[in-house]
């Protein structure tokens, strides 16, 4: 008889599995200490207010006086979050995580004033802060506040605006109840017999099955609940597209995509560029599905034979040793500082906590600090290939929060979304790179193959697909076009037939899909995904094939921070995404892995 495989409880988990997250807070106790200087130090706020038109010093001042409580909020709000995830079930450190948040609004109401009041500053005045040696540390930072002053309301109309914050946030509210805790999809037997509760979370797991009638059925199932509620579905998301837009035109933006691109500095060129180019591209996205269809043995495919592996039962097993190694040597482009410091973090100075333990949150992420470590969450299991690339994955977040908390100074360390994804996804590059030359095990290479055109497909080609039906559904409202059920189903129909293929069944369930995404629900996100999947694909052949000055490129744009708009950052990594070119490079990769691992496998 076999035994039952024991999930340790946070305490039975040994000290060097775990993150030591001393550096954010060396105790409970240390926490309660900054805690109260925390509450206390806000009350500070006051006396700058009504006087930040006297001169640049007051402005100076408190503009430290802002930081210096932000580096403490950040502490405290990291490590109290941070402990949370190590055992959801424990109170103590819930209760940290609200006491936290209570002061934290209480401090962002105080300061709420600072904003409206430099904005109100004549322009000659500012002019004069802007270039006052007192303000030099902070003009990058007045500059941005600056660029809103044409798209800042009166102070009344701008009360009226904050006043409908918690209205506007309805449509995503109702949403997230629906999909999270009311609809119920009921139960399926899988593969192996097992009924398993069909679940938000296990319809994924579904889809990998390898009964094509189990992926199927879940299909049909999942989708039936959506159908059921599909009026109240596209009502929700047509009032937060309505939201959306209606702000955008009260802040005077051309349009709501406009609106979303301002605060990246991101010209629509970007956008557009993306989609036109994933869609003189998606020829090659059709011979895709294709060779999944011919490789799984179909006469057809459905989007429920799209995410199960055409390579399965890989054997491998790489403990965390094995693990770390394998990353640092696929790094060994990126030089010995950052392999080195890498190396510490997740060795010795124990940045990461590696395991699952009872109550653990589940998944990974990267919590990066000015003054902590880049903490890394895992749930490392040793026999999951898959699991290797998360943990390069968010090592490449960390070292990049790393690289720019060591090199700027705090107002601009904190690297914006735009450039989130590229350092992770281009550690994943390198370490694909690494293991396909490490490796004569053919099954292994078409996994690797395949690991990558999915991986592509996923983040370029499917989040294109989302932008530009957000582009598309916005332009709708903003013309006076009705957002309903059948309109929403058409559109969305429209763009599945075009980036899917004229070969690839499109069941009419597939178009409730536009109507259960989450990111629909914060307009105009999803690109990002797809342009930092292609810039880093494009740097990370820049590293591979260049030298000295192309990784001090590279390395030059981890410790940029936010000190530049993101696409002078990457433009000195040596990227432009304001070109097509970068995400023409990322889809010709695309095609040429598809042409490798048909040859390969069929």
């Amino acid at each position: 008889m076999n035994a039952v495989k024991h999930v340790p409880a946070r305490s039975e988990v040994p000290e060097q599995d775990c993150w030591d997250l001393s550096s954010l807070q060396a105790s409970d106790t240390a926490w309660n200490e900054d805690f109260k200087k925390f509450e206390q130090g806000i009350e500070k706020y006051a006396t700058f207010q009504g006087r930040l038109s006297e001169g640049p010093a007051v402005l100076a001042e408190c503009f430290r006086f802002d930081q210096e409580m932000d580096l403490l909020a950040e502490r405290l709000g990291t490590y109290a979050f941070l402990k949370t995830t190590e055992d959801q079930a424990n109170n103590t450190y819930q209760a940290l995580v609200g006491r936290f948040q209570n002061v934290a609004v209480k401090a962002g109401q105080l300061a709420s004033y600072i904003r409206p009041e430099l904005l109100a500053i004549p322009a000659e005045q500012m002019d004069a802060y802007l270039a006052s040696e007192e303000l030099a540390e902070y003009q990058l930072v007045l500059q941005r506040i600056v660029r809103y002053r044409e798209h800042t309301l009166s102070n009344s109309e701008e009360n009226l605006l904050a006043m409908q914050g918690e209205m506007a946030g309805t449509a995503s509210k109702v949403f997230g109840q629906l999909n999270d805790a009311d609809l119920k999809f009921g139960n399926l037997e899988n593969e192996d017999g097992e009924t398993v509760e069909l679940t938000n979370s296990t319809f994924s797991q579904f889809l990998i099955s390898p009964s094509r009638e189990v992926r199927k059925n879940a299909f049909h199932q999942y989708y039936e609940q959506f159908q059921a509620h599909e009026n109240t579905l596209a009502a929700t998301l047509a009032g937060s597209i309505h939201g959306e837009v209606y702000y955008a035109k009260a802040r005077k933006y051309p349009s709501s995509l406009d609106a979303a691109l301002f605060p990246d500095n991101v010209p629509r060129s970007v956008y557009d560029n993306l989609i036109g180019s994933v869609r003189k591209h998606l020829p090659a996205v059709h011979r895709y599905f294709d060779m999944r269809r011919r490789n799984m043995g179909l006469d057809d495919i459905h989007h429920y034979d799209t995410y199960v592996p055409m390579v399965a039962d890989i054997e491998h097993h790489c403990d965390w040793e094995q693990a770390v190694e394998s990353v640092i040597e696929s790094l060994a482009p990126l030089g010995e500082e950052y392999t080195s410091v890498l190396r510490a973090g997740l060795t010795t100075q124990r940045w990461c906590d590696r395991y699952p333990n009872k109550g653990k949150q589940s998944g990974a992420f990267s919590c990066g600090t000015f003054t902590g470590a880049p903490y890394i969450l895992m749930n490392y299991k040793p026999k999951v290939l898959n699991d290797l690339f998360t943990l390069t994955h968010e090592a490449g977040h960390s070292m990049h929060s790393h690289y720019s908390a060591k090199n700027q100074p705090y107002q601009y360390y904190n690297y914006t979304i735009f450039v989130a994804e590229v350092a992770s996804t281009f550690n994943e590059q390198l370490l694909t790179h690494h293991l396909l030359k490490s490796t004569d095990d053919v099954r292994l290479k078409a996994f690797l193959l395949n690991h990558e055109v999915d991986s592509v497909r996923a983040t370029i080609i499917r989040q294109t697909m989302f932008a530009e039906f957000e582009k598309i559904t916005h332009a709708m409202t903003e013309a006076g076009d009705p957002l309903t059920v059948e309109s929403l189903k058409r559109v969305y129909r429209e763009l599945l037939e075009a980036y899917f293929g004229p070969e690839f069944v499109i069941d009419e369930q597939l178009e409730l899909e536009c109507l259960r995404i989450p990111h629909f629900y914060r307009g105009f996100y999803v690109y990002k995904y797809a342009t930092g999947l292609s810039a880093a694909i494009a740097l990370s052949r820049r590293v591979l094939e260049g030298g000295p000055q192309e990784l001090q490129d590279y390395l030059g744009f981890l410790s940029g921070g936010c000190s530049q708009d993101p696409l002078d950052l990457l433009r000195g990594a040596g990227v432009d995404m304001a070109s097509p070119e970068p995400v023409e490079t990322a889809l010709k990769h695309f095609s040429n892995l598809v042409e490798q691992l048909d040859g390969l496998i069929n």
